[in-house]
C-alpha cells in the first residue's frame, strides 16, 4: 500500500486589494510619571553620598598604609644610642704630621762660589764642617776695614800722648805762675822793710804790691786754661775713641761673617737637604744647607677654625702612633686662618718614641673640656650643636622629638634640655625620613 505525506498547506496571499493589520511595541510600554517624587530623589542622593565616603575612606585608608609602609624601617638598619649621666669629656680629634722641633736653614753670609763637605741624609754632630763658601769681596773688605781698625787705632795712641804733652805744658805754665808769686811775695816783703825803714820811697811799695797781685792773676789764670785744655783735650779723645770702638764693630762683624764662610752644623742631627749645586755661585742670604735635629720632634696639625679659641697653649692631648697613644700637650696655636683651617704643634710630655720619622702620619686627640654629671649619649654623623630634633625609640616606634644639644666630642655629644636619662635616640642618618614626626620600626 501506497501511503502519501501529509503537507500543511501554504497561506494564501492576501491580494492586491486586502486590508494588512501590523503588529506594533504598545503592549510594552509603561506609563511613567514625568515628575519624580520627593522620596525617590532622597533616596538617589543618600547612595551616591554613602558610595563617596565608602570611597574617601577606602582612599585614605589606603594612603596611609602607602605612608606607613613608606616611614617603615627595620631595625638593624638603624643605630640606637641610650642617653645617660656622667663624666663627659670634650675633645677634638685630627691628623697630623711628625715633623722636627729644630731643624735649621743655613744662609750665605756673603755672595761666593759654594763647596759641600757632605751630603742629604749624612748624619753630622754639632759643629761640624757642612760646606765653605769662597768669597774673595768679603775677605778684601774684611782686610781693607783690618787696616782702617789700624790706623784708627794709632791715630788714637797719638792722641794720647798729646794730650799727655799738653797737660804737662799746662801744668808748667801754672807752677811758673806758682813761683812768680813767691817770687813777688818776697819782694814785697823786703820792699814792705825798706818802706818801714825809709829807705826807699812809697812808690816801689806800691810797685811791689802790683807785681804780687799780677803774679796771683797769672796763676789763676793758668790754672783756669789748664782745665779747659784738660777737658777740650779729654772731648777730642773721646772722640777718638769712639771712632776706634765704631771701626773695632766694622771689623767684628766682617769677622764673623768671614767665620761664617765656614758653614758648621748648629744642631747634631741629620743633612736634610743641600739647596744649591756644588760650586754654584750664590747671593748673599740665599739657603745653603738645612739639618734636621732628630731627637727634638713635634707633631703639626689642623683643626677647623671653630676650635682655634677653645684650643690653648699647655692643653692636654695625646698622640697615636702604630697603635700607641703617648701624652702629649699643646705647644702652639697659629692666630692665622687658612682655608677655614687652623695650624698648631703637639709635643711630647715624655720621652718621644724611638722610632719616629720625619714627616710621619698619626692621630692626635687634644681635651677641650672635663666635667662630672652631664646628660649626653654617642654622637652620630648627622649630630651636632646645631641638631634641634632627634627621633626617640617608644616601642615600635620613633617620634621626632625637639631638643637643644650642647658641645660634642669625638664619640658623645651633651644634652641641654629635651632628653632624660635612658631615652633611646636614633643616632643613625635620619636625611631620608624627611622629617616625618613618626617612624615605624620593623623587627
Amino acid at each position: 500500500m501506497k501511503i502519501s505525506a501529509l503537507r500543511k498547506p501554504a497561506p494564501e496571499s492576501p491580494g492586491p486589494g486586502a486590508d494588512v493589520h501590523i503588529r506594533g511595541t504598545a503592549a510594552q510600554d509603561i506609563a511613567r510619571d514625568p515628575v519624580p517624587r520627593a522620596g525617590e530623589r532622597r533616596r538617589r542622593v543618600l547612595l551616591v553620598a554613602g558610595a563617596g565616603a565608602v570611597a574617601l575612606i577606602a582612599t585614605a585608608w589606603l594612603v596611609r598604609g602607602w605612608l606607613a609602609s613608606g616611614h617603615t624601617v627595620p631595625l638593624e638598619r638603624l643605630r640606637i644610642a641610650t642617653v645617660t649621666r656622667g663624666h663627659f669629656v670634650r675633645d677634638v680629634a685630627a691628623q697630623g704630621t711628625v715633623i722636627a722641633a729644630v731643624s735649621p736653614t743655613l744662609f750665605a753670609s756673603a755672595p761666593g762660589t759654594i763647596s759641600y763637605a757632605v751630603r742629604a741624609g749624612d748624619t753630622v754632630k754639632r759643629g761640624a764642617v757642612l760646606a765653605t763658601l769662597d768669597s774673595p769681596a768679603l775677605r778684601n773688605e774684611y782686610d781693607r776695614e783690618r787696616a782702617t781698625l789700624a790706623g784708627v787705632e794709632a791715630a788714637y795712641a797719638r792722641e794720647q800722648i798729646e794730650i799727655r804733652r799738653q797737660n804737662l805744658l799746662n801744668q808748667q805754665q801754672a807752677d811758673l805762675a806758682d813761683v812768680q808769686i813767691r817770687a813777688a811775695e818776697r819782694e814785697l816783703a823786703r820792699a814792705q822793710s825798706a818802706w818801714d825803714s825809709r829807705v826807699i820811697p812809697e812808690r816801689d811799695l806800691r810797685k811791689a804790691q802790683d807785681e804780687v797781685a799780677t803774679a796771683r792773676l797769672n796763676f789763676d789764670h793758668a790754672k783756669a786754661t789748664a782745665g779747659l785744655e784738660r777737658d777740650s783735650l779729654q772731648l777730642d779723645l773721646r772722640t777718638r775713641r769712639l771712632e776706634r770702638d765704631r771701626q773695632s764693630l766694622v771689623v767684628k762683624d766682617l769677622e764673623r761673617r768671614v767665620d761664617e764662610l765656614t758653614v758648621r752644623s748648629p744642631v747634631d742631627g741629620t743633612v736634610a737637604n743641600l739647596a744649591q749645586p756644588e760650586r754654584a755661585n750664590v747671593a748673599e742670604n740665599a739657603p745653603l744647607v738645612t739639618v734636621v735635629d732628630l731627637s727634638a720632634f713635634e707633631v703639626e696639625f689642623q683643626v677647623a677654625e671653630t676650635y682655634a679659641t677653645a684650643i690653648r697653649p699647655g692643653m692636654a692631648a695625646g698622640i697615636t702612633l702604630d697603635g700607641r697613644t703617648w701624652p702629649a700637650t699643646v705647644a702652639s696655636i697659629s692666630p692665622e686662618v687658612r682655608q677655614s683651617q687652623v695650624i698648631g704643634r703637639l709635643r711630647f710630655a715624655g720621652d718621644p718614641p724611638q722610632s719616629l720619622r720625619q714627616n710621619q702620619r698619626a692621630s692626635i686627640r687634644i681635651v677641650l673640656d672635663e666635667r662630672d654629671g652631664v646628660l649626653a649619649f654617642d654622637r652620630g654623623p648627622a649630630l651636632d650643636e646645631l641638631t634641634r630634633a632627634v627621633y626617640v625609640v617608644r616601642g615600635d616606634r620613633a617620634v621626632r622629638t625637639p631638643v637643644q644639644l650642647g658641645a660634642s666630642s669625638i664619640s658623645k655629644i651633651e644634652v641641654l634640655s629635651g632628653l632624660a636619662a635612658g631615652d633611646r635616640v636614633i643616632v643613625s642618618d635620619t636625611g631620608d625620613f624627611r622629617s616625618a614626626s613618626e617612624l615605624m620600626i620593623a623587627d
